[in-house]
């Protein structure tokens, strides 16, 4: 939903002609494939971030215009709730000091965000979730003031047709409603891209969705919403249950969620694209004059605007990306598992284990999703949510009569992934200063069971005892949660509780 969108309402004869549009799209698709027109192999990589604003009460603060107008800067964007951000590092090849790269642009980017946020009295927060979030701030009027987004918002509410339910049930309970799309905006998260050549896009995808249940083990920074203690990493089941177009009715028929990890392994990006199209009706029928046959027919390489639309309001854990780049079309694997945060040392060594773990297991002989049924994938995707860094995970034995065994995510990471990704980085040529430095904090966080969901709740907890309320104890915890982000030291040395005695 990156591009401008702008349209007023919608008729049938606009439904009508833009299903007719994404056939022509994919089956344009289809045919660039089949000629081979894509990119050859770049081992190019993009990351955005998502970015909360706060005050130095630790409250949310709605204020994005006004904080992107100092800024002034194309790589900040607006995102759903007027208290969130994006920035878009730009596209960087895999290889050398790749993330030492990545990591000085990051803090400089942030660093100069923050000192124009902080003209309008705000701060920005790397987190899952906000813990300080409220119903009362997610409601319509916080949405940030962009057509596209009052748009998706008022088609996903018609095509519901009723009240959004929230229901999460985790270390406690939460049950609410929402008369709009708005709680989507307190899931802030990071989007890891590589790009990919259609011959290894299956492969890198089934290994991208095998590796999600592992980034949320190691990555989990969302464990509050709306003052309750929820899920480790609570925002896949919000962002289900805040996108879900199906009633009560079509859910018991099995129709798909939006929100989705998926249902197999995958031989093609094709797949996916025509899965999209199958099962998901068209939210914003907003037609491209581009005729993409005879754009292809001329021997042009065509936008396919509908497509990429439509590709957009379906929330694959996992998504495949069409793009173009200096007029060659290409293929991106967008992976959208893990949080904001905690720092970007903690982002950096997520996006390092992700990227040489997916290397390696796309080159494997015998691939672990050939042994893994993806029904595992999928529970482990949904207990690395629920219990974080303390999840046991469903792997493949290696004796030879194979099957499953539940093993501690951690000691799988420790002696099995971590080797992995080390060789996997090896391959894409990131110098071994780089790997070890990121790897090494993912291993000493496995070693101390330490990631961001934990240090908060640890946080949380010892502010409760020391005698504060709810909401208190949550304020608190954010305040010192944006000290120690401001520090830069990675989670896992981070000492919980406060310094000192107050907690005010």
């Amino acid at each position: 939903m990156g591009e401008k969108v702008v349209a007023g309402g919608f008729d049938l004869s606009d439904r009508h002609r833009y299903r007719d549009k994404l056939q022509q799209c994919l089956e344009g698709l289809g045919r660039l494939l089949a000629q081979k027109r894509f990119d050859r192999p770049r081992n190019m990589m993009g990351l955005e971030l998502e970015l909360n604003l706060a005050g130095r009460d630790g409250m949310p603060r709605m204020m994005n215009a006004e904080v992107l107008e100092r800024i002034a800067s194309r790589d900040f964007q607006t995102e759903l709730g007027m208290f969130n951000l994006e920035v878009n590092i730009a596209p960087h090849r895999l290889g050398g000091r790749v993330f030492d790269q990545l990591a000085e642009e990051l803090r400089t980017g942030l660093g100069y965000a923050d000192r124009k946020a902080a003209e309008v009295d705000a701060d920005i927060i790397m987190i899952g979730i906000l813990p300080t979030l409220t119903q009362d701030d997610l409601v319509p009027g916080n949405l940030s003031a962009v057509d596209r987004y009052a748009l998706l918002n008022d088609q996903i509410v018609a095509a519901r047709g009723e009240d959004f339910t929230l229901d999460i049930q985790g270390v406690e309970r939460l049950v609410c409603t929402s008369a709009s799309i708005t709680p989507e905006a307190a899931c802030t998260s990071v989007q890891l891209h590589l790009q990919v050549t259609p011959a290894r896009f299956a492969a890198v995808w089934n290994a991208a969705q095998v590796v999600a249940a592992v980034q949320i083990v190691l990555g989990a920074n969302a464990p509050f919403l709306f003052g309750r203690e929820l899920w480790r990493e609570s925002r896949p089941p919000l962002f289900e249950q805040a996108t879900d177009t199906r009633p009560a009715e079509l859910r018991a028929q099995g129709v798909r969620p939006r929100t989705w990890f998926g249902e197999r392994w995958v031989t093609s990006a094709y797949e996916l694209f025509e899965e999209n199209l199958r099962f998901f009706p068209p939210l914003l029928p907003i037609c491209d004059e581009e005729e993409p046959l005879r754009v292809i027919a001329d021997g042009g390489v065509p936008r396919l605007k509908e497509l990429v639309l439509h590709n957009g309001t379906i929330y694959r854990w996992n998504r495949p990306v069409y793009g173009i780049a200096d007029g060659v079309p290409h293929l991106r694997v967008e992976n959208r598992v893990l949080p904001a945060g905690p720092t970007v040392t903690d982002v950096l060594a997520n996006a390092a284990f992700y990227y040489g773990l997916v290397r390696a297991l796309a080159e494997e002989s015998r691939p672990v999703w050939t042994r893994l049924p993806f029904e595992s994938a999928a529970a482990n995707f949904d207990t690395a949510c629920r219990y974080g860094i303390d999840a046991e995970l469903l792997w493949p034995t290696p004796r030879r009569g194979g099957g499953l065994a539940r093993v501690p995510a951690v000691k799988l990471v420790r002696d099995e992934l971590l080797p992995l990704a080390a060789a996997g980085l090896d391959a894409w040529g990131v110098e071994p200063a780089d790997r070890d430095h990121y790897l090494g904090i993912v291993e000493e966080r496995c070693r101390r069971r330490v990631n961001g969901a934990s240090w908060q709740v640890d946080t949380y907890h010892r502010a409760l005892a020391a005698g504060l309320g709810r909401d208190a104890a949550l304020a608190a915890t954010t305040r010192r949660y944006r000290e120690l982000m401001l520090g830069g030291e990675p989670v896992h040395t981070w000492p919980t509780g406060f310094p000192g005695r107050s907690t005010g």
